[in-house]
């Protein structure tokens, strides 16, 4: 499909695919501490090198919902969806959104009809939103003729959970209607991954949900890891302990975010954080008996 050409978007270059940051929303100043009820003023503090991108100098957290778009082996595919506009949420700052999310992507090269592939790292709210519009008063699959992949363990989950009020009004307008379109394939992931296209790999990181998928990318050599909410904050780099108060097995979490920084500690791979404040990417670096996200800025644009 031929498009109109691209209102540029932030973007970093790996190998042959370039990947895209659309950006939604940045969350309000107490979702830290609220999210990592433990990255306390005094923890974050003792991190200089969290300043000025990740947090202020009075220890709070800078964070933010996006997504990340990119063409790969052909495929038009879009990382996580957000909160979503018009979506009626408990939470004040998710609660009847009116951005311009969809436009932005648009503009960015990404017309809805284009998309190829959804991947939603799991099912909660401020990642699935997207996936469905209003329509005439109808919940409807905002990218019609993409397959909306996540984890076979992450939808069985949910079904069999017993679900609050609000998270049934979630799955009932940014999930089911999906589904009864016939788009949402839940895909088996291994201990060890799966690829699920040419260089495009989905990895198991359990524990903020049962079937939470980590998104590994490669193109000529190059490597990159969407996080996910795997880890929300680059605070847990230097913290792994740190976990975030929604949680469904805190332990697991802990266990899988370990696991995950440990394998991209000085190996030169770009990690885009799901939630981080620009500028978003950076290498894992072995700091003490931790880690520190050194940032990677977006390529300028023209660059």
């Amino acid at each position: 499909m031929q498009s109109s050409p691209a209102t540029p978007l932030p973007h970093w270059i790996l190998g042959d695919v370039t990947v895209h940051r659309v950006d939604e929303i940045l969350l309000p100043p107490g979702t830290g501490a609220w999210l990592l009820p433990d990255a306390t003023p005094e923890v974050v503090g003792g991190q200089e090198w969290l300043h000025p991108h990740f947090a202020d100098r009075q220890g709070t957290l800078h964070i933010d919902s996006h997504s990340f778009a990119f063409v790969m082996d052909g495929l038009r595919v879009l990382v996580d969806t957000g909160v979503g506009n018009g979506k009626r949420r408990a939470n004040p700052a998710w609660h009847d959104l009116r951005t311009d999310y969809l436009e932005r992507l648009t503009a960015g090269g990404f017309p809805l009809d284009s998309v190829d592939l959804v991947i939603l790292t799991h099912l909660h709210a401020d990642h699935v939103g997207w996936n469905t519009r209003e329509v005439d008063g109808d919940w409807v699959p905002t990218f019609p003729n993409a397959r909306y992949v996540t984890s076979r363990t992450e939808r069985e989950f949910w079904a069999a959970y017993d679900m609050d009020e609000a998270r049934r009004q979630m799955f009932d307008d940014s999930v089911i209607p999906v589904e009864r379109a016939g788009l949402l394939d839940g895909v088996h992931v291994p201990a060890e991954g799966v690829e699920i296209a040419p260089g495009l790999r989905l990895t198991p990181t359990p524990g903020h949900t049962p079937g939470h998928v980590a998104v590994e990318l490669t193109s000529r050599g190059e490597r990159a890891v969407i996080t996910g909410d795997c880890v929300h904050h680059p605070v847990q780099f230097a913290h792994p302990a740190i976990g975030a108060c929604v949680d469904i097995d805190p332990r697991l979490s802990e266990a899988s975010r370990r696991a995950l920084l440990g394998s991209l500690a000085d190996t030169g791979t770009l990690v885009l954080g799901t939630h981080f404040a620009p500028p978003t990417a950076g290498h894992v670096v072995t700091h003490g008996d931790a880690y520190r996200l050194r940032p990677v800025p977006p390529v300028e644009s023209g660059a």
